[in-house]
């Protein structure tokens, strides 16, 4: 049966907490009191695409994944926040170039893996490529792997192509040393855009972030601030689980983990501070 498109959904008392805590379970994602609504207009349009009569129908959907991993998916895509930029706290990945990296390859000769979790549209280990090779470090064995949950952000991210506005923090003279015209976007050139990976993950996880979590380094900035505690002690747990001792994770400036986990030490590092795992 086809349902009219447009069709207003029948909104059953409760449903939104319903709602709301599901996807905070399976996402780590959480809309207080005053952003419920803002969760329940991002899925309308989803319900509809099902045939949904109203979001309970829906609920029941994604709780008992009656369409296996396409829902969810989708409920990703809808929930991903994709405005971000290229040079986005850039003191951090100064840090990295200048002090991490120097030091990991004076101690070792294996490679050294960085990646970026929750990477949006891939302007972060972009960033950080760019920051390794104008800094000289581009013929060592780096591997640059970004994540993100939502497929939607990942195909753009394999596209490699932005506006002019994902530029504006970007030094002078950069945009067009790496990247080329390409109708109303500029592109990464190829040959640099492939020497960094992209999958799907979902921070909450376990399993399917698990390998990545192996990473001396971890960016994951930006992210918490959508995450309930509860989430980010989950997610901070897991990465402590695997990341070697030493390792660095970074998180955004407005994002703390002091009275979240006591698996890291907080380093001020140039200038930048940093999470170094004990």
């Amino acid at each position: 049966m086809q349902i009219e498109t447009g069709r207003k959904l029948l909104v059953p008392a409760g449903i939104q907490a319903l709602l709301r805590d599901l996807i905070h379970e399976r996402t780590g994602i959480f809309f207080d009191n005053d952003r419920v609504d803002t969760l329940v207009e991002k899925l309308e349009p989803l319900a509809q695409e099902r045939n949904c009569f109203s979001l309970l129908d829906f609920y029941y959907l994604l709780k008992y994944e009656e369409n296996g991993v396409q829902d969810w998916e989708r409920v990703m895509d809808a929930l991903s926040v994709q405005e971000t930029y290229f040079w986005r706290e850039i003191s951090q990945v100064r840090t990295l170039v200048d002090f991490v990296v120097p030091a990991w390859f004076k101690k070792n000769q294996m490679p050294l893996r960085i990646w970026s979790a929750a990477c949006a549209t891939g302007e972060e280990p972009f960033t950080i490529l760019l920051s390794l090779l104008e800094g000289g470090w581009g013929d060592h064995p780096i591997e640059i792997c970004g994540s993100d949950g939502s497929p939607a952000a990942l195909e753009k991210c394999r596209t490699a192509s932005y506006r002019e506005k994902a530029f504006r923090n970007l030094p002078v003279g950069l945009k067009e040393k790496y990247f080329a015209p390409n109708g109303n976007e500029w592109r990464l050139k190829p040959e640099i855009a492939r020497r960094v990976i992209f999958q799907r993950a979902n921070l909450l996880s376990a399993d399917e972030i698990s390998s990545l979590a192996r990473s001396p380094v971890i960016f994951c900035r930006n992210v918490f601030i959508y995450f309930s505690p509860h989430a980010i002690r989950q997610t901070v747990a897991t990465f402590a689980s695997r990341m070697p001792p030493g390792s660095h994770l970074f998180v955004g400036a407005a994002e703390s983990l002091l009275k979240l986990t006591a698996d890291f030490e907080l380093r001020e590092i140039g200038d930048a501070f940093v999470y170094v795992r004990i």
